[in-house]
């Protein structure tokens, strides 16, 4: 039924827990399955050396827990006996990113976590997996925390 299943990564529990549903997605269909961390590599804005510093620093941490929230789906996967490709994308918004990953892909379906915010807290810091279900035209399973 689903031939590549995207899942969206970002070390929090409820991306664990879609990384978990699709694995057994993929092992039931046997379904290809990526992974992607999106970084936003200039989260900074200004000039000089404090800046340069600054921004080196956070690309390194950037870095640092996208691969620990890729190994942890790696972890999950293989456990699980599915194989899973793993990419980091850049994008300075991470629905952006997510569906800039779909491009010319064969992937056709997209299972993230939601953190199940709501009220202010939901207006505030925004939802990506509202953002992305406006965003796409594959099916998108929400796997809430």
């Amino acid at each position: 039924m689903f031939k590549h299943i995207l899942v969206p990564v970002d070390g929090s529990d409820a991306s664990l827990l879609a990384v978990a549903k699709a694995a057994g997605l993929a092992k039931a269909f046997g379904s290809a399955v990526t992974a992607l961390y999106v970084l936003d590599p200039y989260p900074f804005t200004g000039v000089g050396a404090e800046f340069a510093y600054g921004q080196a620093q956070y690309l390194n941490a950037a870095k640092a827990e996208a691969s620990a929230a890729l190994d942890a789906a790696r972890k999950t996967m293989a456990d699980a006996g599915v194989a899973v490709t793993t990419v980091v994308g850049e994008n300075q918004a991470v629905y952006e990113g997510i569906v800039q990953a779909l491009g010319d892909s064969d992937i056709d379906l997209i299972v993230m976590g939601s953190h199940g915010r709501r009220g202010l807290e939901k207006l505030m810091l925004g939802s990506v997996t509202q953002k992305v279900l406006s965003m796409v035209h594959v099916p998108v399973m929400v796997v809430r925390n």
